[in-house]
């Protein structure tokens, strides 16, 4: 089968690796360099925490599994790691972090509450005086993964199965003919003839699929990432906190984001996104407050752009209802689910039948549909 698969994050060049270890004859088409979008600005943390749905539970730890069997082949990798996650809310939101905590425990999920003390005594890399009173919840379970670095793992290996990959390509749109899709066709003027197609273009995909006549809901916002120069903090674990997230980055840096520099961003898709230095500096100052001696944290770059989030929160994956051949990978948390999205829906492409772990996320889910497509010559 040929497949043709638009994106070039992690989840396009994951449903693309999959696709040729199954034998497929697959091209990637990326519109700019791999990972330049949502990939290359994640936080990348593998988790499954906090309360959510049965259904998407069970895939985000599929997807942690997944990288976990991963790990056992590059154990010594500085681009994933497997070293827990620390989670703690704002004053007086006690209750809230014990009702996780609870949660996280009746489903099984790996949840051990602590004090400020106790986190200091195990954490000695955290400034447990950021903590409120409540305490921290601590999963030993969780993990970061660098997802540009994790997609040059994956590339590697889709070439060697001979597949295509094609970057800098432009918008990228699927052509539809009478008995489904038939072709890529790039800006550039590069075209693939297909028997079926993955759209995996991020925030970009519900405007796709609105063009072959499916709606999907969103609510993706913008969003910030700054990635800092190499600083020597002994930092191991992700922090989740109410006015940063840190995480370690190979190299010895950081990364670094917050929700609430969101509104302060300005500009729009066609001139670019920027945010302030002074609210950059704001935020790398919030992440250093998190750290043991509170080290100063320097900018090596700012990444701001759209976030690819589903209207409902849960991922839109499979095929797209109406345009035989036609499939869509649009989700939150790519990171976490990018290797088993990736498994998932190339079985799906190649065999026909919809895996019972994507059932409850089919773009179908949503009932409405845009205008007919316009079919192609």
């Amino acid at each position: 089968m040929r497949v043709g698969v638009v994106g070039g994050g992690v989840l396009g060049v994951s449903v693309a690796t999959h696709l040729a270890r199954a034998g497929a004859s697959v091209v990637l088409v990326s519109d700019g360099p791999l990972t330049s979008s949502a990939s290359g600005r994640s936080l990348s943390w593998l988790n499954s925490a906090g309360e959510r749905s049965d259904a998407y539970h069970r895939l985000r730890m599929a997807g942690i599994d997944r990288y976990r069997t991963l790990f056992t082949h590059h154990p010594d990798a500085d681009w994933l790691r497997f070293d827990g996650g620390v989670t703690w809310n704002a004053p007086g939101e006690g209750a809230a972090l014990l009702a996780t905590h609870t949660h996280e425990r009746a489903i099984g999920y790996d949840s051990v509450l602590l004090s400020p003390r106790q986190v200091a005594e195990r954490f000695p890399a955290i400034d447990a005086t950021a903590i409120p009173v409540d305490g921290a919840i601590w999963n030993p379970g969780e993990g970061w993964v660098d997802l540009p670095s994790l997609v040059e793992v994956l590339v590697a290996e889709l070439r060697a199965y001979g597949g295509e990959v094609v970057v800098g390509a432009g918008p990228a749109r699927l052509e539809v003919g009478a008995t489904g899709v038939t072709g890529v066709r790039a800006a550039n003027g590069g075209h693939w003839p297909v028997d079926a197609a993955v759209l995996a273009t991020g925030a970009g995909v519900p405007q796709a699929a609105a063009e072959l006549g499916v709606t999907i809901p969103e609510a993706t916002p913008v969003a910030l990432l700054v990635r800092t120069e190499p600083v020597a903090t002994g930092l191991r674990t992700v922090l989740n906190t109410p006015r940063a997230a840190v995480r370690p980055a190979p190299g010895g840096g950081l990364c670094v984001d917050a929700d609430w520099i969101t509104p302060s961003i300005v500009g729009d898709v066609e001139q670019g996104w920027s945010a302030a230095d002074d609210l950059v500096a704001e935020l790398l100052h919030e992440g250093s407050k998190l750290l043991a001696g509170c080290p100063a944290l320097r900018a090596a770059s700012v990444g701001i752009g759209h976030k690819p989030i589903p209207a409902d929160g849960e991922p839109v994956v499979g095929a797209l209802p109406g345009v035989p051949g036609a499939h869509v990978a649009f989700t939150h948390s790519g990171a976490t689910l990018g290797l088993i999205l990736g498994e998932l829906l190339a079985a799906q492409v190649l065999s026909g039948e919809q895996p019972a772990l994507l059932a409850p996320f089919t773009p179908a889910r949503f009932g409405a549909t845009a205008p007919e497509p316009v079919l192609a010559s």
